[in-house]
């Protein structure tokens, strides 16, 4: 089972964002930090989703374990419903992804589990000033 904890952060609401992506396969680790420019936290949380389903995909992976510790995403994905925008369109992108794995799970954790992924995206906040 491939694990990925995500985590998306932002300075403000809206301010710079970044995304955080910590995958466990097989024994090796990746890392990841992407620079979002400005949005909200929780869209922020969203892309951090997007962009770990995308490269799990990417790399061929077919049975994933997510790890959150945003409830919105966690609570959004689980419903498949989403009642404003943005998150209608950034949950319907997700699903198109999610929907290509042959399981996927996703489960909300405490921020104090979640510290890499944490790490990962206050790194790509400053990447962002770069």
């Amino acid at each position: 089972m491939i694990e990925v904890y995500i985590d998306g952060a932002s300075t403000g609401n809206p301010g710079l964002a970044g995304a955080g992506i910590f995958i466990k396969a097989n024994g090796a680790v990746d890392h990841f930090s992407f620079p979002l420019g400005e949005m909200t936290s929780h869209e922020a949380e969203f892309a951090a989703l997007i962009k770990a389903l995308i490269i799990c995909s990417e790399k061929g992976y077919k049975t994933v374990s997510f790890r959150t510790d945003s409830k919105i995403v966690e609570d959004t994905l689980e419903k498949r419903y989403a009642k404003r925008e943005p998150f209608k369109t950034l949950l319907n992108e997700a699903l198109g992804h999610i929907d290509n794995f042959d399981l996927f799970f996703i489960k909300w954790i405490p921020s104090k589990n979640n510290a890499v992924a944490d790490q990962l995206a206050r790194k790509a906040i400053q990447m962002n000033r770069k």
